[in-house]
């Protein structure tokens, strides 16, 4: 069920069932986005799917600590103009289980960005490990 409410920024549309704010953070070649409910991504991007996924089928699906429809998500904006980089923080019980998220999520990044090159190995895992700490720092803060 969604509710609109009045407030002095405007108007603020939001879940009843499940209600958190999308926040995003600029890094050096894509958007940070996180958030404790992985449907937002869906309203962020004002689209009802993308790369296969849908809002529909994440509504339905249970978000907790133990599962989400989205634990992390790395790709490009529908509209390509950038690439994303996406924390279900509701998947993030402890320090352990965020940087591990982090890494995962961003070694899909760093393939990325080097374009999938496997020869760059070694500098594919340096990157997504030192943006996971400066990630890790960022969010801790």
């Amino acid at each position: 069920m969604k509710k609109i409410m009045m407030t002095a920024l405007g108007l603020i549309s939001f879940n009843t069932l499940l209600f958190s704010q999308m926040k995003t953070i600029q890094r050096n070649g894509y958007v940070l986005l996180l958030s404790k409910n992985p449907c937002e991504i869906f309203d962020y991007y004002k689209v009802d799917s993308m790369h296969g996924l849908s809002k529909k089928d994440c509504e339905c699906h249970v978000n907790n600590s133990k599962k989400a429809y989205i634990a992390g998500w790395s790709n490009i904006a529908p509209d390509k103009t950038h690439e994303f980089v996406f924390i279900n923080m509701s998947r993030a019980n402890d320090d352990i289980e965020l940087f591990a998220l982090l890494m995962h999520e961003l070694t899909h990044q760093s393939f990325s960005r080097h374009n999938y090159d496997i020869n760059k190995e070694e500098e594919i895992i340096t990157w997504a490990e030192e943006e996971a700490k400066e990630v890790y720092k960022l969010i801790k803060l």
